[in-house]
C-alpha cells in the first residue's frame, strides 16, 4: 500500500464529507462515520448538514472546519488514515 500523506487525506476527507452532507449519500456516510470514527464525528456531520441546509454558502467554511478536525484526528491517531481513505473512496462512489 502506498504511503498516505495525512494532510492530503484530511483535505480530501473534508471536501468529500462536506459535499456528501447535503446529498442522499449523507445517510450512508453518517452511519459509516459513527461506526468508524465515533458518535462525536457523526454528530458533527449532522451539524454540517444542518448548516448547509440553512446557508448554502457555508460550504467553504465547513470544509475548513472538517479539514482542521481531520488533521487533529490524524495527528493523534495516524492509523485512522486508512479508515478515512476507505470512507473517502466509498463516499465518492456514492455521490450523484
Amino acid at each position: 500500500m502506498a504511503a498516505l500523506h495525512p494532510r492530503r487525506v484530511a483535505w480530501e476527507g473534508a471536501r468529500i464529507f462536506v459535499c456528501a452532507a447535503n446529498t442522499d449519500a449523507y445517510w450512508w456516510l453518517s452511519d459509516t462515520i459513527g461506526r468508524g470514527l465515533g458518535n462525536i464525528y457523526q454528530l458533527q456531520l449532522r451539524e454540517t448538514r444542518l448548516r448547509l441546509q440553512a446557508e448554502a454558502e457555508a460550504v467553504h467554511a465547513e470544509a475548513g472546519v472538517w479539514r482542521a478536525r481531520l488533521d487533529e484526528l490524524l495527528d493523534t491517531h495516524p492509523t485512522a488514515a486508512e479508515i478515512l481513505t476507505q470512507m473517502i473512496s466509498e463516499t465518492t462512489s456514492r455521490l450523484p
